[in-house]
């Protein structure tokens, strides 16, 4: 796969077109309309690495809104895949750094429903192809130009796994955008909120092991199976994948997973919260439990 050239550090503001509805002719002066003002760019240039390429891209942003919606796009090279904020068994998961933006409150990275890789060296938790990471962005101060500058450090995984880094700048303006169908496919992948009660949810320690194996029970979403993760209270944990158990009636899917990968000091067998993501046709739901 081929990618543009990689970054100069310049703000790309695209073309400016001007426009003009004829020629009058005064005191035999030629004379034009006024030129419309220019918009800010719905995108940055590309920033390449090795195997990847990131850019900034803006949403359709009303002059009225309080939050402005962008994204990070990241391409990746055939066969090669980067990861989501807990990746899994191995690799790095993504940093976010819009700390030299100007007029910029928060910067709120979104991430998509992943997919699950698997290989010899175990599972991992990410994206392939292309992926769209949306942002809301609060503007400091209401009426006053923003501009996002993006420092993205990464990783990209084929067989092994090699650290990437890209930097972005874009001035997130108002108006329509050429990106806006495309973000919001990625804005509509991101999991929504759900309670346990919504999907039935139930989680309980099945035995007293030094790990102890937990069962997860849960309704299908849509009658197809699912892909569930799980994550700890805090990135320092790092739970196993849970893996697809045999019994589960119609309608239901049963998961187990031992409790390993705790921090330090960390009892298997206290009480704790835990974070679902499931993924499933399409559809993907997040639900927070405790295990008690």
């Amino acid at each position: 796969m081929a990618f543009p050239p990689r970054s100069t550090g310049m703000i790309d503001i695209g073309s400016i077109h001007f426009r003009h509805t004829g020629l009058a002719l005064i005191l035999c002066g030629a004379v034009l309309l006024p030129a419309a003002p220019a918009r800010a760019a719905d995108a940055s240039a590309w920033s390449q690495d090795s195997k990847s390429a990131i850019r900034l891209i803006a949403g359709a942003n009303k002059a009225d809104d309080t939050a402005f919606r962008a994204g990070i796009e990241v391409k990746l090279q055939p066969g090669w895949h980067t990861y989501w904020r807990y990746p899994g068994d191995s690799g790095l998961p993504p940093r976010f750094d819009f700390s030299g933006s100007d007029n910029v409150k928060t910067a709120k990275v979104r991430y998509p429903a992943p997919s699950l890789f698997s290989d010899g060296a175990g599972n991992s938790i990410g994206y392939s192809g292309t992926v769209i990471f949306p942002v809301q962005v609060v503007p400091g101060q209401a009426g006053k130009p923003v501009t996002l500058r993006l420092k993205l450090e990464y990783a990209v995984c084929e067989k092994l796994c090699v650290p990437a880094e890209g930097r972005a700048e874009l001035p997130v303006g108002t108006g329509p955008s050429a990106n806006e169908a495309s973000l919001a496919a990625a804005e509509a992948q991101v999991p929504v909120p759900a309670s346990t009660a919504d999907l039935e949810l139930s989680v309980r320690r099945v035995n007293d092991a030094p790990k102890p194996l937990v069962a997860v029970d849960l309704k299908t979403l849509g009658g197809k199976a699912a892909t569930i993760f799980v994550e700890g209270p805090n990135p320092e944990w790092a739970l196993p994948i849970p893996k697809p158990a045999q019994g589960a009636p119609p309608g239901r899917q049963h998961f187990g997973f031992e409790l390993d990968g705790l921090p330090p000091g960390v009892s298997p067998k206290g009480p704790f919260e835990l974070t679902f993501t499931v993924v499933e046709d399409g559809r993907a739901v997040e639900i927070k439990t405790h295990l008690d």
